[in-house]
């Protein structure tokens, strides 16, 4: 049987071909062009009205990667979809029952991995799942739009503090507040649904299911670099399944040639619970 990984990417790239042939483009306003009608990607990057540079459009993952210990100083070594721990030296910092269940997620073929549940997916995943996100800057709040089992998150920007944890409901996204020091924005998360809940497919950072528990604290800080390449500096504070913080890269490039956004739902007639044989734990 293939792993859960295989079968996810196969759906990815049939879903990315059909999407062409469903979805006009629509040109978009204010997107520099060099003397080859082309995008232009190094141009500086837009700001918004109060002079922030403005995060607004639709991203998708690079496809630069890199070798592990390639990172210059002072750099974090690159994330990718399948391993984000891939190009740290050494791998992830795992406590050991963390380590034990990333492994036991991937020999058991990821039957529980949330993407290919359709169910909301971890943090990372989101960041470096290779369907499009599309970001909403607005008054009060940011909002990330995931095209993939299409999430939705929200990260206020109304000068609320981060609450304690326990305090509000966990969320599957998080509660998130944001702040902006200079041209990078801040975005601090808690009260994460960990694997402390007992559903098999909560708290995967990545395809390889590196957990993450309640007491996950997540630091990511947006850079719009220029026009067309966004960088997501992602620490991940979780004493409970890693020894130690540890931070990796998310670089994003801008979809500007006039595609949009499609509906992605996969609740109906999605065929994973056949093909494994059973249905998930709820």
């Amino acid at each position: 049987m293939k792993s859960r990984l295989t079968v996810v990417a196969v759906i990815v790239a049939a879903f990315s071909t059909s999407l062409s042939a469903q979805w006009p483009r629509r040109p978009l306003p204010g997107v520099p062009k060099g003397s080859d009608g082309k995008v232009n990607v190094t141009a500086p990057a837009p700001r918004a009205s109060n002079g922030r540079p403005d995060l607004s459009g639709i991203w998708e993952v690079s496809p630069r990667r890199e070798k592990p210990g390639s990172a210059p100083p002072g750099r974090p070594p690159l994330a990718v979809f399948a391993d984000i721990g891939v190009n740290m030296i050494g791998g992830l910092p795992f406590q050991p029952w963390a380590a034990d269940l990333s492994k036991k997620r991937v020999a058991n073929q990821r039957y529980d991995n949330p993407d290919a549940l359709c169910l909301p997916q971890g943090p990372l995943q989101y960041h470096l799942d290779p369907q499009p996100r599309q970001i909403f800057q607005l008054p009060g709040r940011t909002l990330i739009v995931y095209e993939s089992n299409y999430g939705l998150r929200t990260i206020h920007t109304d000068g609320r503090p981060l609450p304690p944890l326990g305090e509000p409901q966990p969320y599957w996204h998080g509660y998130s507040i944001g702040r902006w020091e200079g041209d990078t924005f801040v975005v601090e998360s808690n009260n994460f649904r960990g694997v402390q809940g007992g559903n098999p497919s909560d708290a995967w950072l990545d395809q390889m299911g590196s957990p993450f528990t309640d007491a996950l604290r997540l630091t990511e800080r947006f850079r719009r670099v220029n026009f067309g390449n966004l960088e997501i500096d992602v620490t991940v504070d979780d004493p409970k399944a890693y020894t130690k913080p540890f931070t990796v890269r998310v670089e994003q490039v801008i979809v500007a040639d006039g595609w949009e956004m499609t509906e992605f739902i996969c609740h109906e007639n999605q065929k994973f619970l056949e093909m494994t044989g059973r249905a998930p734990q709820r």
